[in-house]
């Protein structure tokens, strides 16, 4: 039986959704939406040097932008950008003091904004 203590046992119990709060949730979120928005970021910025590369660079991006694993990828750049935006609005709220008790009832709020706009936007992407 592998031991409980050791380094890669503690690494697995961090991705473990077991016995996580809403706290553990939130913090967890905020940082896979954080690195999801980094990489989204440095994409942008080489997909905006194609402009550089003339029309042509650029035409052959957008057909590739217009596949539906490309829009479906959008569509989880909103959700990572409703949700983080949301959830530092809360970190905010509650760094000065304001709502402090009701953390858990903000990050459920937020949960349920992030939802009804992720669908809203779904919907509106996927049918236009």
């Amino acid at each position: 039986m592998p031991n409980p203590h050791s380094k890669p046992a503690n690494a697995w119990r961090w991705f473990d959704p077991r016995r996580r709060d809403a706290g553990s949730w939130a913090f967890v979120l905020n940082r896979i939406t954080a690195i999801g928005l980094t990489v989204y970021l440095y994409l942008h910025l080489i997909v905006l040097g194609k402009l550089a590369q003339g029309p042509e660079a650029f035409d052959s991006f957008i057909e590739l932008a217009k596949r539906p694993v490309v829009i479906f990828g959008e569509l989880l750049v909103v959700i990572a950008g409703i949700y983080h935006g949301l959830n530092g609005l809360r970190i905010a709220l509650t760094s000065f003091g304001i709502a402090v008790p009701y953390q858990k009832q903000l990050f459920y709020g937020l949960m349920i904004v992030t939802i009804i706009a992720s669908l809203i936007f779904a919907i509106r992407m996927f049918t236009a």
